[in-house]
C-alpha cells in the first residue's frame, strides 16, 4: 500500500517536470496553459511548479533562465488569486533579485511581477518595495514596448490598490514615473502613461519639487502630431491622444506658469492643428484655473485671439478662438476679489472694448463681425461681463443704426443688437431696477417697429427675430408696444409677396403668444376670426382662386398663436366652425381647403400635447366634431353637398385621422379609455349620441348585426381588410387589426385572432380579386409581431419572403421589408403605446437576411431584383454599428444591387452604402474600382434622388485612402463635368461639392 501511494505521488511530480522541460527545453508554448490549469484544478501546488523549475531557473544559461521564468509569471498571471501571503512575499523578493539579472531575462520578471501586482494577498510595504526596485535596476526605455507597456501596468494596478503606500513615498515616487515614462513614444503606452500623470495629480500624489518637470515629460508630446498606420489592429486614433494629453495639461493649475506661454507660442504659429489644439486645450484650462494663474498672462492671451479671429481663414479656428475667449471671461468672472484686490476682468474687458468697439461703426467693413463676435463671446460668460459690455456697446449700435439710412447697413446693426439681447436671456435678475437693457426699452422698441415697416425683406426678418427676443425679456414690452406687436405681426403674416416674412411672423406670434395670451387673444384671435368669416362669404361666391391664400394664411395664423391653454380655447372653436360652415349651404369647398383646416387643426394639436389639460380640451372638442363630420358625410343625403363629396376624398380623411392621432397620442391611460368607450361603440353599433349636432336622416349603421365589442371588432376588421372594393378602407382596417394585435396580452384570444388572420390571408393570397389586400392584411399582421417579437413572426416572414418569388405580388413583397423595419407614424408606434421591443431591426436581420441571402442565390434571375430590394431595405435601415461586422460578407450583394434597373433598389443601396463609406473605409477600398465605375454610372441616371444619392456617394469616396483613389482621380473629374450641367439646381450643388473634393485629393493639407 506504501509504495502504490508513493507512485502515485511521484506520477503527476513525472508529468509536471516533463511539461516543465518541453517548455523550456522544448520551446513549445502549450505546456504553460496546461501546468496553469493543473495548478487551478488543484494537482500541483504553485510550490512544486517553482521546485520543477529549480534547474530552468539556477541554470547560467541566460535564455534558459529566461524561459524557465516566463514559465511562472504565466502560471502566476492565470493563478494569483490562489497564492497565500508568505507565498507572495518569497515570490516578490524572487522577481525583485532578478531584476538584477541579464536583460533577456528582464521582460519575464516583469511578466511575474505583473502578475504579484494583481495579488489580493499582497502584504502591506511589498508594492513600495517593488516599485522602488523598478526604479533603480530597470531602464525602461530601453526595453521593447510590450516589456514597457507591462511595467505602466504594474504601475496602474498599484496605484488602484496601494494609494495610500505609494502616497507614503512622497515626491519620490513621482519622481520615479518621471525616469520611466521620460522618452516614451508608442501611442499604446502613451495613453496609459498619461492616465497615471492624470491620477498622479487628480488623486493628489505629492509632486514636491518636481512640478516642471512632470509637465515638462508631458508637455513635450503638445502638440500630438500622429498619424495611425493603416489597418492599425490596435485602433487608436490621433484624438484619443489629443485627449488624453488635454487633460493631463488641464489638470492642475500649477502647471500655468508653463503650460500658459507654450499655448501661446502654438497658437502664433502657422499650423492650423496646433492652432486648434491650444486654443481648446487653453479652453480646457479655464474651467480650474483661477484670476492668480492667469493674470500675468491676459495681454498676450488676449491679442493671440484677436489676432486668429481677426485674420483666420479657417472657420474653426474662429469658433475655438471665441470659445477660449468665453472661457477666460467666465474664469475671470467666477474669481472672488478681496476688497482691496485688482479687478482683472473690469481691465481685460475694457482692453477687448477698446480694440472692438471702433470697427461697429463700419457696418460696411470686413471687422465689423468678428469684432462683435468676440465681444459677444466675452459678455455670454457671466452676467458681469454681459452688464459691462452691453452698456458701453447698445448706445453706440442704438446711434449707429439712425446714422445709417441704408437698409443692409441697418440689418447688420439690428443683428449685432440682436446678439446682445439674445445674451440676456442667460441670466436672471431679482431686483427689476438691476436689469440693465431696461433704461434702453423706448429705443430698442422703436427701433424695432422701424424695422417691421421698412420695405427690406432682410430687415423684417431680423426685426421679427429682434421682437420675439425682446418679448422674452420680462417687462420690457408696454401694453401699448405689445398692441403694436400684435398688429405687425397680423400685417406680415398676410403678406403675399414674400413667404419668408410670413413664416418668421408665424413663428414669433407662437413664442410671444406663449408669454402674452391676453394681448394675442385681445388683438389677434378677433381679427382672424373676422378674415375667416370673410373667406367663408368669398367661399360661397365662388371666388376662391383670389382669396384662398388669404384663407390659408389665416388658418395658419390660427394655428401658430395656439401656444397657450387660454388661447386654444378661443381659437380651437373658431377653426372647428369653419370647417362645420363649409358643410353647410353651397360653399365651394375643395379638397385642398379641407385639408388646409386640418393640417392647422393638427398643429394645435401638437402643440396642446405640451399641456395635459390642453390636450383633453381639444380631445373632448375636436373629436366629436371630426366624427360627425365624417359620419354625417357618409349617409345619404337628398340635398346635395360639395363638402360630402370632398370628406370621403381619401386624402381628406387621412387628414382627418392625422388630427385625431395626435389629438389621443398623448391621453393618459384613463382619459383614453373614455375615448375608446365612446368611438367604438359609434364604430360597431352606431351610437351616435356623443357626436354634437347629431340630428342626421338616418341611423348609422356602419355593420347590420349587433355584435360584441372586442371579439366581433377583429373579426370585422378582418374581412373588411380583405374586402377588394374599397382599397383605402381595407388598407385601414388591415391597420387597425395590427394595432389591436400588438397590444393584446399572449393568451387564447391573441391566438384565436392571430388564427382568423392567418386562415384569411391563405384563402386571400389564392388566385382571386383580393389578393392585394391579402398580402397587405399579411404585412402589418406581421409588422405587429415583429415589434413585440412573437413566435409566429419568423412564419409570417417567411412567407412573405415566398412571396418575393410570385410574379404579381413580388415588386410589393419586397418593399413590404421596408415597412418592416421602418417606424410608422400612425399605427404601431411608441407615441401610441405600441409594444415595440428594443433592437427589433437587429434581431429580424440576424433571423432573416441569411434566408434573403439564400433565397437569392437559388431565384431565377426574373425575380432577383425582388430579393435585392429586400435586403436592401432591410440593411439601409439597420443601424451602422450592427451592420459593420456583416460587411464584408453582404458587400458583393450591395454592389449587385446597384445594377438592377429599379430606382428605389438604386436608392435605397447607395442611401446604405454611403454611411459605411464613411465608417468602413478599409474595406470599402477593397472594392474601389467597382464603386467608382457603379457609382459614376448612376450619376447619370433617369431619377433625380438617384444622381443626387450617388453623387453623394462619389463625394464619401473621398474619405478612403487617399493612395487607392489616385489613380482614378483624372477618370472621376472628366466624369463629374457632366452633372455640373444637370439640369437640376440640387444634382449640379452635388456635383460641385464632390468634384471640388476630387480635385483636392492628394493636394498638401487635404
Amino acid at each position: 500500500m506504501a509504495a502504490a501511494a508513493a507512485l502515485e505521488a511521484v506520477a503527476p511530480t513525472g508529468a509536471l517536470w516533463g511539461l516543465v522541460h518541453d517548455f523550456v527545453m522544448g520551446q513549445q508554448e502549450g505546456p504553460a496553459d496546461q501546468v496553469a490549469a493543473d495548478v487551478k484544478s488543484g494537482s500541483y501546488t504553485v510550490l512544486q511548479v517553482v521546485e520543477a523549475l529549480g534547474s530552468s531557473l539556477e541554470s547560467p544559461e541566460p535564455r534558459t533562465r529566461a524561459r524557465g521564468i516566463q514559465l511562472l509569471s504565466q502560471v502566476l498571471l492565470q493563478c494569483q488569486s490562489l497564492l497565500l501571503e508568505k507565498e507572495v512575499v518569497h515570490l516578490i523578493l524572487f522577481y525583485e533579485n532578478r531584476l538584477k539579472d541579464h536583460h533577456l531575462v528582464i521582460p519575464s520578471v516583469l511578466q511575474g511581477l505583473r502578475a504579484l501586482s494583481l495579488c489580493v494577498a499582497l502584504p502591506p510595504g511589498l508594492a513600495v518595495s517593488v516599485l522602488k526596485a523598478i526604479f533603480q535596476e530597470v531602464h525602461v526605455q530601453s526595453l521593447p514596448q510590450m516589456d514597457r507597456h507591462t511595467v505602466y501596468s504594474i504601475i496602474t494596478n498599484f496605484m488602484q490598490t496601494r494609494e495610500e503606500e505609494l502616497k507614503g513615498l512622497g515626491a519620490d515616487f513621482t519622481f520615479g514615473f518621471i525616469q520611466v515614462m521620460d522618452g516614451e513614444k508608442d501611442p499604446r503606452n502613451l495613453l496609459v502613461a498619461f492616465r497615471i500623470v492624470h491620477d498622479l495629480i487628480s488623486r493628489d500624489y505629492s509632486l514636491g519639487p518636481f512640478v516642471e518637470e512632470l509637465f515638462e515629460v508631458t508637455s513635450c508630446y503638445f502638440p500630438i502630431d500622429f498619424t495611425p498606420p493603416p489597418n492599425d489592429p490596435h485602433g487608436i486614433q490621433r484624438e484619443d491622444l489629443i485627449l488624453s494629453l488635454r487633460a493631463v495639461l488641464a489638470s492642475t493649475p500649477r502647471f500655468a506658469e508653463f503650460l500658459l506661454p507654450l499655448l501661446i507660442e502654438k497658437v502664433d504659429s502657422e499650423i492650423l492643428s496646433a492652432k486648434l489644439d491650444s486654443l481648446q486645450t487653453l479652453n480646457a484650462c479655464c474651467a480650474v484655473y483661477g484670476q492668480k494663474e492667469l493674470k500675468d498672462f491676459l495681454p498676450s492671451l488676449w491679442a493671440s485671439i484677436r489676432r486668429e479671429v481677426f485674420q483666420t481663414a479657417s472657420e474653426r479656428v474662429e469658433a475655438d478662438g471665441l470659445a477660449a475667449l468665453h472661457s477666460l471671461t467666465a474664469c475671470l468672472s467666477r474669481s472672488v476679489l478681496r476688497a482691496d484686490a485688482e479687478d482683472f476682468l473690469d481691465s481685460f474687458l475694457s482692453n477687448i472694448l477698446q480694440d472692438c468697439r471702433h470697427h461697429l461703426c463700419e457696418p460696411d467693413m470686413k471687422l465689423v463681425w468678428p469684432s462683435a463676435k468676440l465681444l459677444q463671446a466675452a459678455a455670454g460668460a457671466s452676467a458681469r461681463a454681459c452688464d459691462h459690455i452691453t452698456s458701453n456697446v447698445l448706445p453706440l449700435l442704438l446711434e449707429q443704426f439712425h446714422k445709417h439710412s441704408q437698409s443692409n447697413q441697418r440689418r447688420t446693426i439690428l443683428e449685432m443688437i440682436l446678439g446682445f439681447l439674445k445674451l440676456h436671456q442667460k441670466w436672471s435678475y431679482e431686483d427689476k431696477d438691476e436689469r440693465p437693457l431696461n433704461g434702453f426699452k423706448d429705443q430698442l422698441c422703436s427701433l424695432v417697429f422701424m424695422a417691421l415697416t421698412d420695405p427690406s425683406t432682410q430687415l423684417q426678418l431680423v426685426g421679427i427675430r429682434t421682437l420675439a427676443v425682446l418679448g422674452a425679456q420680462p417687462d420690457l414690452l408696454s401694453s401699448g408696444d405689445l398692441e403694436l406687436a400684435v398688429g405687425h405681426l397680423h400685417r406680415l403674416s398676410f403678406l403675399e409677396e414674400d413667404s419668408q416674412s410670413w413664416v418668421a411672423a408665424l413663428e414669433a406670434s407662437g413664442a410671444l403668444a406663449a408669454l402674452y395670451p391676453v394681448a394675442f387673444s385681445s388683438h389677434l384671435v378677433p381679427k382672424l376670426a373676422e378674415e375667416l368669416c370673410r373667406g367663408e362669404l368669398d367661399l360661397t361666391r365662388g371666388d376662391e382662386p383670389t382669396k384662398c391664400s388669404r384663407r390659408l394664411r389665416c388658418l395658419q395664423a390660427l394655428s401658430a398663436a395656439s401656444t397657450h391653454p387660454s388661447i386654444v380655447k378661443e381659437t380651437l372653436p373658431v377653426l372647428l366652425q369653419h370647417l362645420c360652415q363649409m358643410n353647410k349651404g353651397n360653399m365651394v369647398a375643395g379638397t385642398s381647403e379641407v385639408i388646409a383646416v386640418c393640417q392647422s387643426l393638427q398643429q394645435v394639436a401638437e402643440k396642446c400635447q405640451r399641456d395635459p389639460e390642453s390636450c383633453w380640451y381639444f380631445h373632448q372638442t375636436a373629436l366629436p366634431c371630426l366624427l360627425a363630420l365624417a359620419v354625417q358625410a357618409s349617409m345619404p343625403e337628398k340635398e346635395h353637398s360639395v363638402l360630402r363629396k370632398v370628406l370621403l376624398e381619401d386624402e381628406v380623411l387621412a387628414a382627418m385621422v392625422s388630427v385625431i392621432g395626435t389629438a389621443t397620442t398623448h391621453l393618459s391611460p384613463d382619459l383614453a379609455a373614455q375615448s375608446v368607450a365612446r368611438i367604438v361603440p359609434l364604430f360597431l353599433d352606431g351610437n351616435i349620441s356623443f357626436l354634437p349636432e347629431n340630428s342626421f336622416p338616418c341611423r348609422f349603421q356602419p355593420f347590420q348585426v349587433e355584435i360584441p365589442q372586442l371579439n366581433q371588432l377583429m373579426r370585422e376588421l378582418v374581412e373588411l381588410s380583405c374586402c377588394p372594393s374599397c382599397p383605402s378602407s381595407s388598407t385601414a382596417a388591415a391597420k387597425c387589426f395590427a394595432g389591436l394585435l400588438n397590444k393584446l396580452p399572449a393568451g387564447q384570444q391573441l391566438d384565436e385572432f392571430l388564427q382568423l388572420a392567418v386562415d384569411r390571408v391563405e384563402a386571400g393570397l389564392s388566385p382571386g380579386p383580393c389578393r392585394s389586400q391579402a398580402f397587405t392584411l399579411l404585412l402589418w399582421v406581421t409588422k405587429a409581431l415583429v415589434l413585440r417579437y412573437h413566435p409566429l413572426s419568423s412564419c409570417l416572414t417567411d412567407r412573405l419572403m415566398g412571396l418575393l418569388s410570385d410574379p404579381e405580388l413580388g415588386p410589393a413583397a419586397a418593399d413590404g421589408f421596408s415597412l418592416l423595419m421602418s417606424d410608422c407614424t400612425d399605427v404601431l408606434t411608441r407615441a401610441g403605446h405600441a409594444e415595440v421591443r428594443i433592437m427589433f431591426r437587429q434581431r429580424f436581420f440576424t433571423d432573416n437576411v441569411p434566408a434573403l441571402v439564400q433565397g437569392f442565390h437559388a431565384a431565377s434571375r426574373d425575380v432577383k431584383p425582388n430579393y435585392l430590394k429586400g435586403l436592401s431595405h432591410v440593411l439601409n435601415r439597420l443601424p451602422q454599428p450592427v451592420l459593420l461586422p456583416e460587411l464584408p460578407t453582404l458587400l458583393s450583394l450591395l454592389l449587385e444591387a446597384l445594377s438592377c434597373s429599379d430606382c428605389v433598389v438604386q436608392l435605397s443601396t447607395l442611401s446604405c452604402l454611403q454611411p459605411l463609406l464613411l465608417e468602413a473605409p478599409q474595406v470599402m477600398s477593397l472594392h474601389v474600382d467597382t464603386l467608382v465605375t457603379k457609382f459614376l454610372n448612376l450619376s447619370s441616371s433617369p431619377s433625380m434622388a438617384v444622381r443626387i444619392a450617388a453623387l453623394q456617394c462619389m463625394h464619401a469616396l473621398t474619405r478612403l485612402p487617399t493612395p487607392v483613389l489616385l489613380p482614378y482621380k483624372p477618370q472621376v473629374i472628366r466624369a463629374l463635368a457632366k452633372p455640373l450641367d444637370d439640369k437640376k439646381r440640387l444634382v449640379r450643388k452635388e456635383a460641385v461639392s464632390a468634384r471640388g473634393e476630387w480635385f483636392l485629393l492628394g493636394s498638401p493639407g487635404s
